[in-house]
């Protein structure tokens, strides 16, 4: 603005100087005289009052200053000499402006015009000019230097209360940099302040982004815990399988091996056909035991069963009846459908998890308890439930009844000497359902027990009426079902 301002100023005083150059130049003309004799004269000059310090001077044609005089301080006229006329030679008499400085005078605006044969110079000082275009310049830099000062201290100011919240980020990202990150710790980290994280500005936009950061830091970090927590714990599981697995097959062969030396002695307190007929019970142990585990290991791998439609209806009323002519309970079967109960799956696997659901509650539970099975169908499920009325299951065990090898504690104790089993029942129809794209889920409190297993219903077929002479199913002989309508 000061370097603008001395510019405009200085061709602002110019443009007026020279305006009075010509002015004084054209007053020259009405004022030199003609005729032979009088080239050098320049009385005009005393005649027309001019200001002090104008030059004026007699040109020939061929520029060379013939004679000049300049207006002195007292208003008196006095002549230049040789090296101040050669300043001003060489001018032609065109009204063009030119700057000349004059030996002992300074510096000079000039100009030269041609009145009919009578060339005369005419100049101006420049001195107050350059005079006023100097102390312009010195107000204006001071003035400058000041303003340019003051704008630098407010700026300090405001570009350190600016940067402050960066401070903070800075100091934040340190202190999370100093937390133990490889050793466990991550949780809890230091946050940017609200205040320091507002999208409105710059700084704000670096604090939130610092902390969304830390926030998937801290997420990582969780998420690789909970990942190396899953791995011991399923290496805890793995050495519990095993474990079991190894104990469930040990009692079985000890049995075996004790059996057959006796046999092979043909002596001792066993007779062979007794010793035989438990050789054959514990090889049919070991062998379910190890069709278990093979089973499971296949749903483990994600083998694909195989698939058909499967009226879960008519499975489950087979596996009550069959229920009941192997035990003493009070069993109970419940349609509650208008429909078809169809799924798509393998109908051998899920009457083994129906068997398996039912084995277990005359399994765990005293003779004459009554077991309620319902079968439900909604549009996008169909839901199969297994309730009885015994003591429960301990809330202990009920998160992991599910798992391989669990076993009741003695409040659902097997109380039928012929059900000795291994603990893979539940396991196995967990996996079974799971690999239908089902779940299974137990709930227990003293005096009623239920699992439910939920699979996806099958699309919808259209069918024909039943055919002549095709009747429904109706249950076996001895067998006892009572069949709830849906209300």
């Amino acid at each position: 603005m000061a370097f603008t301002t001395v510019l405009a100023q200085r061709a602002c005083l110019l443009g007026d100087l020279d305006r009075r150059v010509g002015d004084a130049a054209e007053r020259s003309q009405g004022g030199v005289p003609t005729g032979p004799g009088v080239e050098t004269d320049l009385a005009f000059l005393d005649e027309q009052g001019q200001p002090i310090g104008t030059i004026a001077a007699r040109l020939d044609d061929d520029g060379a200053v013939i004679a000049a005089k300049v207006v002195s301080g007292s208003g008196g006229l006095r002549d230049l000499g040789a090296a101040q006329r050669s300043a001003l030679a060489g001018i032609e008499a065109d009204g063009s402006l030119h700057t000349r400085t004059v030996p002992g005078l300074g510096a000079y605006r000039v100009t030269a015009l041609d009145g009919g044969g009578r060339p005369v110079l005419t100049g101006l000082p420049m001195d107050d000019v350059q005079d006023l275009i100097r102390g312009l310049v010195v107000v204006e830099g001071v003035v400058a230097a000041a303003g340019l000062t003051v704008a630098g201290c407010l700026c300090a100011i405001v570009i350190r209360r600016q940067l402050r919240p960066l401070g903070r980020v800075a100091a934040t990202a340190a202190e999370v940099s100093r937390s133990p990150l490889g050793h466990g710790g991550g949780t809890g980290l230091t946050r940017v302040p609200e205040r320091d994280a507002d999208p409105a500005s710059e700084a704000g936009q670096v604090g939130a982004a610092l902390n969304r950061m830390i926030d998937h830091v801290e997420s990582s970090l969780a998420e690789r815990r909970r990942g190396e927590e899953e791995t011991r714990r399923g290496e805890e599981r793995m050495r519990r399988f095993l474990a079991d697995a190894s104990h469930e097959l040990r009692t079985p062969l000890a049995s075996i091996a004790g059996y057959a030396e006796l046999m092979n002695r043909g002596t001792g307190p066993v007779e062979p056909a007794l010793a035989w007929r438990r050789v054959l019970a514990e090889s049919a142990r070991m062998t379910s035991l190890v069709e278990g585990l093979l089973l499971l290991a296949r749903l483990d791998e994600g083998r694909p069963l195989p698939s058909a439609e499967v009226d879960l209806a008519a499975l489950v009323a087979e596996a009550v009846w069959d229920a009941r002519a192997a035990g003493d309970h009070t069993w109970r079967l419940a349609l509650l459908v208008d429909s078809p109960a169809l799924v798509v799956g393998d109908e051998a696997r899920l009457r083994q998890v129906v068997a398996g659901l039912l084995d277990n509650a005359r399994a765990h539970t005293p003779a004459g308890t009554t077991v309620v099975t319902t079968v439900e169908a909604t549009g996008a499920s169909r839901t199969i439930r297994v309730r009885d009325d015994g003591p429960g299951i301990p809330a202990s065990l009920l998160p992991r009844v599910f798992e391989r090898f669990t076993r009741a504690d003695p409040s659902r104790s097997r109380v039928s000497p012929g059900h000795g089993g291994s603990g893979l029942g539940l396991a196995i129809a967990a996996a079974i359902t799971t690999a239908h794209h089902g779940r299974i889920h137990a709930e227990s409190a003293p005096g009623r027990t239920e699992f439910t297993v939920e699979l996806p219903a099958a699309e919808p077929v259209p069918r024909a009426g039943p055919a002549a002479g095709e009747r429904t199913p109706a249950p076996r002989a001895g067998g006892e079902a009572a069949v709830f309508p849906r209300r």
